[in-house]
């Protein structure tokens, strides 16, 4: 009697989990690894796993061959670099053989949490993303946008090229993926969109989506922290976010990064697409 073995190059027998698997990146790579046929482990708090409690962590990387780690604090939060450094440790000590760490672009304190995922021992890529699109129509700013009829924020004339999640997505996955993974060990992919956009072209651009006329008023970024805690943000939270825009938000990242087209093969979605697919979904409807 004879017997088949299947290979890891089979992408039907690669378990990836994904952390934050119900929030805002998560669910977009889940979606795009099971359209490549991966099995998904959804991690989340609804299914047992918390970031804040390794005790959680060993169920859900057991038996797994690679990882897609979000977390869900900002990634240059205080305690995210130790948070990823321990569980990087955990998921190699479990024998899970590849990690996709999703950082930032331009963010200084998103370093720490990068180095931790190198020095864990993994087999790493990080995938640091421009500022999303999806930022305007899913969460805080979006939010204000529906129902102030504006936008107030820590950002004058400086452009930025704001990047789909579906893009950050198609990319982590083909980090995670058999056919590509080999490609992309111990390397930084930096993903953007591509063109740059002021974020009061980008308030336009929403407004034009759906039909209404929206304001933007730009604003120091001290004066975004006090804006921010009226909107029952933490007095800490604010203020780590003031110090986050006050130099993500100088320029540096007035640029285009080309991840999307060296790794997809195509260009990167343009935000006016975003825009108009976002508002006939509904997102900014009150």
């Amino acid at each position: 009697m004879t017997t088949t073995t299947r290979t890891k190059t089979d992408p039907t027998d690669l378990t990836v989990v994904v952390t934050g698997a119900s929030g805002r990146t998560g669910r977009r790579v889940a979606e795009a690894a099971r359209d490549q046929g991966l099995t998904v482990r959804a991690a989340s708090r609804a299914t047992g796993f918390d970031w804040n409690d390794p005790a959680t962590w060993a169920d859900t990387l057991r038996g797994a061959d690679a990882a897609y780690l979000a977390h869900p604090t900002d990634i240059g939060a205080p305690g995210t670099a130790e948070a990823v450094g321990a569980l990087a440790a955990k998921a190699v000590g479990l024998g899970v053989g590849r990690l996709v760490l999703l950082s930032a672009r331009g963010e200084d304190q998103a370093l720490p949490a990068e180095e931790a995922l190198r020095a864990s021992g993994a087999e790493w890529t990080v995938v640091r993303a421009a500022w999303f699109a999806q930022n305007f129509s899913e969460g805080p700013l979006a939010e204000e946008l529906r129902h102030t009829g504006g936008l107030v924020f820590a950002a004058d004339e400086v452009a930025e090229p704001f990047v789909d999640l579906r893009d950050v997505a198609e990319v982590a996955v083909a980090a995670l993926a058999p056919a590509d993974r080999d490609r992309y060990a111990g390397r930084v992919l930096e993903v953007s969109g591509p063109r740059l956009l002021t974020f009061g072209e980008a308030v336009a651009e929403v407004g034009a989506a759906t039909g209404r006329e929206l304001a933007y008023r730009p604003v120091p970024a001290a004066e975004y922290g006090a804006h921010l805690a009226g909107f029952g943000i933490p007095d800490e939270e604010a203020a780590f976010l003031t110090e986050v825009f006050s130099t993500l938000l100088d320029g540096r990242n007035a640029h285009l990064s080309d991840g999307v087209r060296e790794v997809l093969g195509r260009e990167p979605r343009d935000f006016r697409d975003f825009a108009r697919e976002a508002a006939a979904a509904g997102a900014w409807r009150s």
